[in-house]
């Protein structure tokens, strides 16, 4: 009978301290960053949010504002839901939509139309639209044209008449005929010429430089 066969040896290794405490280190540093990592992607940031249509220079009442909890970039300037109590009352400097994220630029103290000022619609034909959008608070200019076989010489030799104004909105194009209505604040003295030179097509829209030059 074939005696036994002996299980191998097997030789116990001295496990060095220092290892085990690199290993120990290298783990919970790994545990730390794992968990940094998940409170970075799981924190939320409770924003106002716009919920209807709201008009350039209408007054924001909470009904048309409401909150969302979302992962917000740094970058972007929201309103915080916190902060909604401050934005009430104010004006909207620009036409907000229903789903879009209210920015503390996207509101004025300011009425749009100051004291002193008339508003006064302009039509503009798609040949006359600017090629550069048309915002709220940029001024312009407005000129006097002459009809055209107006043969007064002491209009037609001098420089046109302009009065300075400031678009507070301008529509989108009118489906069709193309037209861009454009509502400018001028002053209180200037809006009914204003007026008579749109009732005449007889003024243009300039733009004016950003710096006023």
């Amino acid at each position: 009978m074939a005696a036994p066969v002996a299980p191998p040896r097997v030789s116990a290794r001295r496990r060095r301290p220092g290892v085990i405490a690199l290993s120990l280190a290298l783990i919970a540093a790994g545990g730390a960053g794992v968990a940094v990592l998940l409170l970075q992607v799981g924190h939320r940031t409770q924003v106002v949010t716009v919920v209807r249509d709201v008009q350039v220079g209408q007054v924001l009442t909470h009904q048309d504002l409401g909150a969302a909890s979302i992962s917000l970039d740094p970058a972007v300037k929201a309103v915080h839901a916190d902060d909604l109590g401050s934005v009430v009352g104010k004006r909207a400097a620009v036409e907000l939509k229903p789903g879009s994220l209210l920015t503390p630029s996207q509101v004025t103290r300011d009425s749009l139309v100051k004291a002193g000022e008339q508003l006064v619609p302009i039509g503009l034909k798609p040949e006359q639209v600017p090629a550069t959008s048309l915002v709220p608070g940029q001024t312009v200019e407005l000129v006097h044209v002459p009809a055209q076989g107006d043969t007064d010489t002491d209009k037609t030799s001098t420089a046109p008449e302009t009065i300075t104004g400031r678009v507070v909105k301008a529509s989108k194009a009118a489906p069709g005929s193309g037209v861009v209505v454009v509502d400018v604040a001028t002053s209180a003295a200037d809006g009914p010429t204003v007026a008579a030179w749109v009732s005449a097509s007889a003024l243009r829209l300039v733009l004016t430089a950003a710096d006023g030059s």
